[in-house]
């Protein structure tokens, strides 16, 4: 089995989707215009896609609150800390500096403008096949 997508209840589906689509290159694959203003977004491989929807009868978690140890998105880049500055510049935060693993990797949290861990990764060796 092939995971299809993996689903966040957010406060603002519509503006979510444009600040991923622009500025982490995702792109909307479908989209309902009425509540819960549901975006599929997919990301450059056509391979991974992210569900943005407003559900109220569940709490949207507090993701600020979370630990980037405990959830965040991963992204791959080739220039780390470019991403992050340009990231950081269109409004995410900072949440933590740049580091290196003992295999080479870099890796960098931030979060989105409204609070999503995000990791920033330019591996030394991808991973996979």
């Amino acid at each position: 089995m092939d995971i299809e997508h993996v689903a966040f209840n957010v406060a603002a589906p519509p503006a979510v989707a444009e600040w991923y689509t622009k500025h982490l290159g995702m792109r909307v694959v479908r989209s309902i215009p009425l509540p819960p203003h549901t975006h599929f977004l997919s990301d450059q491989s056509g391979r991974v896609v992210l569900e943005f929807y407003h559900r109220p009868e569940a709490s949207v978690p507090d993701y600020h609150a979370l630990d980037p140890l405990v959830l965040h998105l991963a992204f791959t880049t080739s220039d780390l800390a470019g991403t992050r500055a340009r990231l950081l510049a269109a409004g995410a935060a900072g949440a933590g500096e740049v580091t290196v693993t003992p295999a080479g990797d870099e890796l960098a949290f931030l979060r989105d403008p409204w609070g999503l861990p995000i990791q920033l990764v330019r591996r030394a060796r991808p991973l996979g096949g």
